[in-house]
């Protein structure tokens, strides 16, 4: 018989913040790492498990921070050192953990492995980056297209290559076929384990090891002049730029690297399959891998339906799954759902089942106090995919809004990196705390009540038919989450103790539930 304890990340609740939004303490309009520190309390009040800090290492900011030029530094403009060590005692004493960014794609052109790479293609960084030559006619060496839109190869006069960046091309992507990289990831990954870090979220998982021929990706459909870069990248089949077999082996290396740390690999697997995130989430590499269309939908019910069924059985661990409804790149949930209460009541039901499902849910920075994206004037717009039809990220990225007054309580100054959004009084911390029906109340008792259940939290899940296309309910170990997706009010025939309603309604009849549009319950069968 196994009694051993399930490892710590298992079943925890995470919460993403985006550094640079979270909270100002030298009043210079940028978040930093002090700043994380002053509001643990909020986190820990939460029932947070798990705090995933987006990147502070030196970079130029070209794409928020995941252009970075040393990986084993802190910028000066969020603190150094000293604070971050400072931060991971912090955490630790509110028995919580902290996942930071690794960003192991790509790193910046200002970097001087790419630097030096480029100016001496024979020296030792030469070959640290992915460089091939011109096709005959002078044109890249393939058809592959960036993430953010346009070819994934720019011509770099010095050395007469091309270079590959699936991002922009102020980001230039590693080789990882050559094992000097390996090295220098070892090395870093050390770096921060030993300094306390309990894991890391790993940036674009499904990159890294690339083709080794480099051969164009067939076409789905040919691209049109009017193309966004959404779907620029989907009018292609992507065999040979992501998702290389031998990724998985690198991430097998880190895996036992981390074990004597006892610390966690999520990857971000931006994947569009649940089979794609089970092969990255197969053998013995990444402990957990996100699964994001749930973050990227509109309210469409049968399209929820299957972003939150599907993946149950691709995996043959579901609680391996991180779920978001929410991230720093994807429209705000209350956005996408309709804005206002409507939309409220919809991110808050959909989250009333992610937070019953296996695996590890995540918050991202204000989800849990109900927002929309934040406004951003053109004249303000940072992001280097503002202007892309698809839509900008700077509406999610707007400042945390904390208290009442000047900046919102984010900062000692108004003029902040980006506008704070057109925020409200009713928006702050300050304001929803202590409020029974506030989005930050019911999110607070939504994960006590998964924190109180967690003893129970171990069987199988199982989708249950509640007869209507609308509804949506799973049970795992006599606990049943349900949801009524449409449009008008429906009849379900659960029974029970009613643990917790989205609507603070009326509890099960002996005839059933009536569950109203939006309105999510967790229910425990047994006699209460």
């Amino acid at each position: 018989m196994n009694n051993r304890a399930p490892p710590w990340w298992r079943d925890a609740v995470g919460y993403s913040l985006y550094l640079r939004s979270f909270a100002d303490t030298d009043a210079d309009g940028v978040g930093d790492l002090h700043g994380v520190r002053d509001h643990l309390d909020h986190l820990q009040d939460l029932g947070v498990d798990l705090v995933w800090i987006t990147p502070f290492y030196p970079s130029p900011l070209v794409d928020g921070g995941y252009d970075i030029t040393d990986h084993t530094a802190v910028d000066p403009l969020y603190g150094d050192l000293d604070a971050f060590d400072e931060l991971v005692d912090q955490i630790h004493r509110r028995r919580m953990r902290l996942l930071i960014d690794l960003v192991p794609n790509h790193t910046s052109v200002a970097h001087p492995w790419f630097e030096q790479g480029r100016r001496r293609p024979d020296g030792e960084y030469g070959d640290y980056h992915i460089w091939a030559d011109p096709t005959p006619g002078g044109g890249p060496p393939n058809n592959w297209v960036s993430y953010f839109g346009g070819p994934a190869w720019t011509f770099e006069p010095t050395r007469g290559q091309y270079y590959l960046h699936l991002f922009l091309p102020e980001q230039p992507d590693l080789n990882w076929r050559n094992p000097a990289v390996h090295r220098e990831f070892h090395r870093i990954l050390r770096f921060w384990l030993d300094r306390g870090v309990d894991g890391f979220r790993v940036d674009v998982a499904q990159g890294l090891v690339k083709d080794r021929h480099l051969r164009s990706n067939p076409e789905r459909r040919p691209l049109q002049p009017t193309d966004d870069r959404v779907q620029q990248w989907d009018a292609f089949d992507h065999r040979h730029d992501i998702a290389q077999p031998e990724t998985q082996d690198v991430f097998a290396d880190w895996h036992a690297l981390c074990a004597p740390y006892n610390a966690v690999l999520i990857g971000e697997t931006s994947v569009a399959t649940p089979e794609g995130l089970a092969q990255l989430l197969a053998g013995t590499g990444l402990h957990a891998g996100f699964w994001l269309p749930p973050a990227r939908l509109g309210w469409d019910p049968p399209a929820l339906r299957l972003a939150l069924t599907a993946p149950l059985t691709a995996v043959t661990d579901p609680d391996t799954i991180a779920w978001a409804a929410s991230t720093l790149d994807e429209h705000r949930p209350v956005t996408r759902f309709g804005g206002g209460d409507l939309g409220r009541r919809r991110a808050l039901a959909l989250s009333a089942l992610l937070f019953f499902l296996p695996g590890i849910p995540f918050l991202y920075q204000g989800e849990e106090l109900g927002l929309v994206d934040g406004t951003v004037p053109p004249d303000r717009q940072i992001d280097p995919v503002a202007h892309d039809r698809s839509g900008g990220r700077d509406g999610v990225r707007t400042p945390m809004p904390w208290r009442p007054g000047p900046a919102f309580g984010f900062s000692g100054t108004s003029d902040t990196w980006l506008p704070l959004g057109g925020r409200h009084e009713s928006d702050t911390v300050l304001h929803q705390q202590g409020r029974p029906t506030s989005s930050l109340e019911r999110y607070r008792a939504l994960i006590r009540l998964r924190a109180e259940l967690r003893p129970r939290r171990v069987g199988p899940v199982e989708v249950v038919d509640l007869g209507h296309d609308d509804a949506i309910a799973f049970r795992r170990d006599g606990v049943v989450a349900a949801a009524n997706l449409g449009p008008n009010p429906i009849e379900v025939p659960l029974r029970g103790q009613m643990l917790y309603d989205t609507h603070d309604g009326r509890g099960p009849t002996s005839r059933g539930l009536r569950l109203r549009p939006a309105q999510a319950v967790v229910l425990s069968e047994e006699p209460g």
